[in-house]
């Protein structure tokens, strides 16, 4: 863990500086749909649509579309309070599992008294998948798609002050990757390998520090960065996501923008949007790292190599209350 943190102070100071220096002009994140209740958007399914997590269940929305219901009904998601965030199935074959998860099923954070995790089929079927322990607060949810963890859902939960590292192959069999490890919540993602000496690990952020930490397969856990952006509770460092490593630019990135008066911003209720003119504008690159905080949804991009860079690349609206995943469409 030494040998982390000496890592971790040297990329500290240059992201410092690069951030100072980045440009007066970012791009401006948009609001695109209204869906009450909002904290996460994940995707595209196979059939080009998002899957949208709210208070009140699941939604599914195409690009330029409207909001549609999605698994309703007796067996159906009837939502959760908090901030159930959700994963997306690839349809890749879980190491040493024998099955997988399967391509557009839906794994969804229940943060309520009993936390766990829910399933939902590809028809919109809800099933109880795991449960987690009594008084854990599950922070953070995703899919190893790179295959360092073995392509299982990986799940970090928060309790007694240290957050716990889970990875459940497609019969929720859980292993404990780590323990002990420093606080974070919001969107998670593995890097992809091109992602220098954290390509493969879990990469997850901390609101209240504002640090940007790496979870190695072996459980190990160093720090990123720590950019110099707004940190503290409902502030700092939220929404996570890749740009995808394949050739060519992205087409458009989504983010969810939840309503909550009382927090420092109120946020939109609403699908934020970096497209067109914007999406020029931040030039994103394949492989980059895109954080967006909490408050405002200021927005960098990091590029870690020999060392770790970043850039700062766009804001949300002022009263932005940013939650969960960066979700990008690739272009057709």
């Amino acid at each position: 863990m030494a040998k982390g943190r000496v890592a971790g102070a040297i990329c500290v100071a240059l992201l410092a500086s690069s951030v100072a220096s980045a440009a007066s002009v970012p791009a401006k994140w948009r609001a695109v749909a209204k869906v009450p209740g909002i904290v996460d958007v994940v995707g595209p399914r196979a059939d080009g649509r998002l899957v949208l997590s709210t208070h009140s269940g699941v939604f599914v929305m195409r690009p330029g579309g409207s909001p549609g219901p999605y698994a309703r009904g007796p067996q159906g998601y009837a939502g959760a309070a908090g901030e159930p965030y959700i994963a997306l199935g690839r349809g890749h074959r879980v190491a040493g599992a024998r099955c997988g998860f399967g391509r557009d099923v839906t794994f969804v954070l229940d943060p309520d008294a009993t936390p766990g995790i829910v399933r939902i089929g590809r028809s919109g079927r809800s099933s109880r998948f795991v449960d987690l322990p009594a008084g854990a607060f599950p922070s953070g949810i995703t899919i190893d798609d790179v295959g360092s963890f073995g392509y299982r859902l990986l799940v970090t939960s928060f309790a007694s002050g240290a957050t716990t590292l889970y990875a459940f192959d497609c019969h929720a069999r859980a292993r404990i990757v780590a323990s002990g490890a420093p606080h974070v919540e919001g969107g998670i993602a593995v890097a992809p390998r091109s992602f220098g000496r954290f390509g493969g690990n879990l990469i997850a952020v901390d609101e209240v520090t504002g640090r940007i930490s790496a979870f190695g397969p072996g459980g190990r856990v160093r720090v990123v960065a720590q950019p110099s952006l707004p940190a503290g509770g409902d502030i700092g460092v939220e929404a996570v996501g890749f740009v995808p490593p394949q050739p060519g630019r992205p087409a458009a990135a989504y983010l969810a923008d939840l309503g909550s008066p009382g927090s420092p911003t109120g946020g939109s209720d609403g699908v934020l949007v970096l497209a067109g003119t914007n999406l020029s504008r931040a030039n994103l690159r394949a492989g980059e790292l895109i954080v967006a905080t909490e408050a405002g949804a200021r927005t960098i991009a990091l590029r870690c190599a020999r060392r770790c860079t970043v850039r700062r690349v766009a804001d949300g609206p002022a009263v932005t209350h940013a939650e969960g995943h960066i979700t990008f469409v690739r272009r057709r």
